[in-house]
């Protein structure tokens, strides 16, 4: 467990750990090992390439890579710079990876060797980009990553850092077609390290080995790496989510602890052979980013025989919020369909629709307050302003508390689809289907899906004459959007349901699929 005290800001993680387990590994990547000790060095020579290069306090730089030891290196240098790391989901098409970085204003740019050919094709819009540095090396015209690293001075640059200076800068789908940057701060990291280390989940034993497997441009998969290496773990980092990699590496180093997605557990779940592997070692098995079923959970249950943890949260939160205990998941203490209780730093309160809060058991949009309650959006004065007022976060999220103060999810507000612990707004997806020529209308739903959780289909209303398929019109979609967001199945109907002012009732669309169902998210 980490001495919290020590801490003043997320640089001091690297210089904790080196001081006291400098000889531990820290991190683990395809058979590469990098000590504590050199993890610390090799953040000062970051550091220090990024103020040689004009970097001042504040300034943005791009991580458009796939999981590695080099993205918690960057990490690690931003920080002691005090420059703001922007990592970017590289599932993303040309045009959404274009925005973001433009957005973000973007001057130093960190590439991995999958999406070399991709930003060489971008580089003419890119304007605010001066430096391109490729993270795997070998690139004709950009500066090799590990030789511009070591051409550093590992001297600590020891600057000022205040505890609102934003540390991140994570992207999350908008509700009207643009992402959102979201700031997260040194303070934040903090009170998120604080609810793990004092809140029952993550109190953990350094040395001891976990797996980053979420990918790194979302909460889940950076934290997961602060968090392991904030408390002196090895961590073990995998490029990709391969559940065979997953199973071998949960066996290989003996992980003690680990976080996954439910869609990632049910195809733990799923490998053959999975229940004659070795998981003595693991203790912990934490999940969120979305729903899951009882099912898939009691399955993983059998085959880890270890402890669940589930932690309810956002990218806004800083991935903080509620966390249902090992001990809420017996199934006599009739807890498993919540989200447990507020972490010890956070507030959750219920809106009713009157405006106040509502009593126990009565449904409303979940309101959130604490430390790890995002800085703002990024240049988005009045998103920001609409979604934090009083110092409450309105979720989007329909829910609501029971006798206990236990969390339960019931809808939301908001038309988000949540499909595999990814965030998809229906806006994204309407916006870039009706630009084909055969839409007349259109409108884009979340259903329910075994494996993702939810799945987005659209229903169409083609123009007089039209003869677009389904076929037809997803292939459209997949140059405009990422592939994850596109729809999975397409019907076509004569006419949208729309109130006398014109206004979309997409219940009425959703109704069919979700009958029966105990709670209109999956």
């Amino acid at each position: 467990m980490i001495e919290l005290q020590e801490l003043s800001c997320v640089a001091d993680i690297s210089r904790y750990q080196a001081r006291i387990n400098g000889a531990q590994t820290a991190l683990v990547f395809e058979g590469r090992e990098t000590t504590y000790n050199e993890l610390d060095q090799r953040a000062s020579r970051i550091a220090n390439g990024l103020i040689a290069a004009q970097c001042s306090p504040g300034t943005r730089i791009g991580y458009l890579g796939k999981n590695s030891d080099a993205y918690f290196e960057v990490l690690s240098g931003a920080v002691k710079a005090n420059v703001v790391i922007a990592g970017v989901n590289w599932r993303l098409a040309a045009p959404e990876l274009d925005y973001i970085l433009n957005n973000a204003e973007t001057e130093i740019l960190f590439v991995g060797v999958e999406f070399y050919e991709l930003i060489a094709q971008m580089r003419p819009s890119l304007t605010r980009v001066r430096q391109i540095i490729a993270i795997d090396g070998g690139h004709s015209e950009w500066l090799d990553f590990a030789q511009w690293r070591d051409t550093q001075s590992d001297t600590d640059p020891l600057l000022p850092i205040a505890m609102d200076d934003d540390v991140v800068q994570m992207y999350t789908s908008g509700t009207t077609g643009h992402p959102k940057g979201v700031q997260l701060t040194n303070s934040n990291y903090l009170d998120l390290l604080d609810q793990a280390a004092n809140g029952g989940w993550g109190d953990w034993e350094n040395g001891e080995s976990t797996i980053i497997a979420m990918p790194i441009f979302h909460v889940s998969g950076a934290n997961a790496g602060v968090i392991g290496l904030a408390q002196g773990l090895k961590n073990i980092i995998i490029r990709d989510v391969d559940p065979v990699v997953i199973l071998d590496v949960l066996e290989q180093y003996r992980v003690r602890y680990a976080f996954f997605v439910p869609a990632v557990i049910l195809f733990l779940n799923s490998i053959p052979g999975v229940k004659d592997r070795d998981f003595s070692n693991l203790e912990t098995i934490l999940y969120g980013a979305s729903p899951i079923s009882q099912d898939v959970l009691a399955t993983a249950q059998a085959i880890f025989k270890c402890e669940f943890c589930q932690v309810y949260g956002l990218t806004e939160t800083g991935g903080g919020g509620t966390v249902l205990l090992h001990e809420d998941h017996d199934p006599a203490r009739g807890k498993l369909l919540s989200c447990g209780k507020p972490a010890q730093t956070s507030r959750i309160r219920i809106l009713g629709s009157d405006g106040k809060d509502a009593a126990a058991n009565e449904v409303g949009e979940i309101l959130y307050r604490s430390g790890s309650l995002m800085k703002g959006y990024w240049k988005n004065d009045a998103a920001t302003a609409k979604a934090i007022v009083d110092g409450w976060f309105y979720t989007g999220d329909a829910g609501y508390l029971d006798e206990d103060g236990f969390l339960y999810i019931h809808d939301r507000i908001k038309d988000m689809i949540l499909s595999g612990g990814e965030n998809v707004y229906p806006a994204e997806v309407e916006n870039a289907l009706f630009s084909h020529p055969d839409i007349g209308d259109v409108a884009v739903i979340g259903v329910p899906d075994e494996k993702w959780g939810e799945a987005v289909k659209a229903v169409v209303v083609l123009k007089p004459g039209a003869t677009a398929g389904e076929e037809d019109i997803i292939m459209f979609s997949k140059d405009k959007i990422a592939s994850y967001k596109t729809p999975k199945s397409v019907d076509f109907v004569d006419a949208l349901p729309r109130n006398p002012t014109g206004k979309l009732l997409k219940r009425e669309l959703r109704a069919p699929y979700w009958k029966n169902k105990e709670r209109q998210i999956n």
